[in-house]
């Protein structure tokens, strides 16, 4: 099931970068603003006063190495893509960084970050689309030292501005999984321009 799922969604992705190429539309986002709004979100798990690594999954064609140049951020960076064109691209693109094409290929890093990915099931359901996010969500936790982050469509969106393909997560559920499981200090932000919402889970304030 998950293979065939994970097919699915890089034959979507894939077909929306030959289209729209290294564009926020190539990587299914409405535009730049929008999404550069959600990499500050995610962002804030990080200590940007020193050196971290970092794992960047559904990194598509490497948008969020321009934005931690842009800053001059301290940063061993690793990007995760289901699609190959965009992992082609992104490494032509960024030459320097690391970029691989299987979760895992992915080192332990101290943060780890995903945007987006949970957002499309296309046609799969919720029923079999919520193991996939909470798996994807464990991953996340395993390869993170000191934290990982995370945005998803909101399940408080108005129903009749939903998209049948689309997946809204609970952010309540969401962010009582990583509480129970994953750290003490977990942080949800539903209060940015977006129909989403953010979890911050801090791991090293654990210690």
């Amino acid at each position: 099931m998950a293979k065939d799922l994970l097919d699915k969604v890089e034959r979507y992705y894939s077909a929306r970068f030959v289209q729209h190429g290294a564009t926020a539309r190539g990587v299914d986002w409405n535009g730049e603003e929008s999404q550069r709004a959600r990499f500050a979100e995610l962002l804030r798990i990080a200590d940007s006063h020193r050196a971290f690594s970092l794992n960047d999954i559904g990194c598509g064609y490497g948008a969020l190495v321009d934005f931690l140049e842009e800053d001059s951020l301290d940063v061993e960076y690793t990007g995760f893509d289901l699609s190959r064109p965009m992992i082609d691209h992104a490494q032509e693109r960024h030459p320097t960084r690391a970029f691989v094409l299987s979760a895992e290929a992915l080192p332990v890093a101290d943060y780890t970050i995903a945007s987006g990915i949970f957002n499309v099931r296309l046609d799969t359901s919720t029923e079999d689309w919520t193991p996939y996010v909470l798996e994807t969500i464990e991953m996340m936790n395993d390869r993170s030292r000191r934290g990982f982050a995370f945005n998803m469509l909101t399940s408080y969106s108005d129903p009749e501005r939903r998209r049948s393909d689309l997946y809204y997560g609970d952010p309540l559920f969401f962010f009582d999984v990583c509480k129970r499981n994953y750290a003490r200090n977990v942080a949800l932000h539903h209060d940015y321009r977006l129909w989403e919402w953010t979890i911050l889970v801090r791991k090293e304030l654990d210690s």
